[in-house]
């Protein structure tokens, strides 16, 4: 597993839960990562799910960052986060998670982030999630992610 080990695999596998990774060829020219890992790997959409990075607009460093867990087909509805919340910049995401964006994995990142997951995750026995890069993902159970991310579990998508 050398080049499938990542932050997030190690910390999946420390943390003793059941899960398997999955690994595609990524295609660079991409519109969507999330959507094109349910197509490679033969998946639901919704049951592969995509990690934004959230910023409220202020503080530095990893401050007014939340991760927001949705799945791969659907958008994010940004007022469930907070009125003023936006994407955060690609370059500060990437920063204060320790991954390239279109592998940011809700686990093993740098410094933990408050973290939301959309409730449909918890329809699925497993759901996927990027397992911190490009072309790796991580099944795993979503109560198992919303223990190891210490997660809300609410709405997150739009309607």
């Amino acid at each position: 597993m050398a080049g499938r080990e990542t932050p997030a695999t190690r910390a999946a596998s420390k943390a003793g839960i059941a899960h398997a990774v999955h690994e595609y060829r990524h295609d660079p020219s991409a519109d969507s990562y999330a959507l094109e890992a349910a197509e490679a790997l033969g998946l639901d959409p919704a049951r592969v799910f995509k990690t934004l990075v959230v910023s409220d607009g202020g503080g530095a460093a990893g401050d007014g960052l939340t991760v927001c867990i949705v799945p791969s087909a659907e958008t994010l509805d940004l007022k469930t986060v907070g009125k003023r919340a936006a994407m955060a910049p690609t370059e500060r995401a990437e920063r204060v998670t320790g991954y390239v964006a279109g592998g940011i994995s809700p686990l093993g990142q740098r410094r933990a982030l408050p973290t939301l997951v959309d409730d449909s995750a918890l329809a699925h026995t497993t759901i996927f999630v990027s397992a911190g890069r490009r072309g790796l993902e991580l099944e795993l159970a979503p109560g198992d992610l919303v223990a190891l991310t210490n997660a809300q579990v609410r709405r997150l998508r739009r309607a």
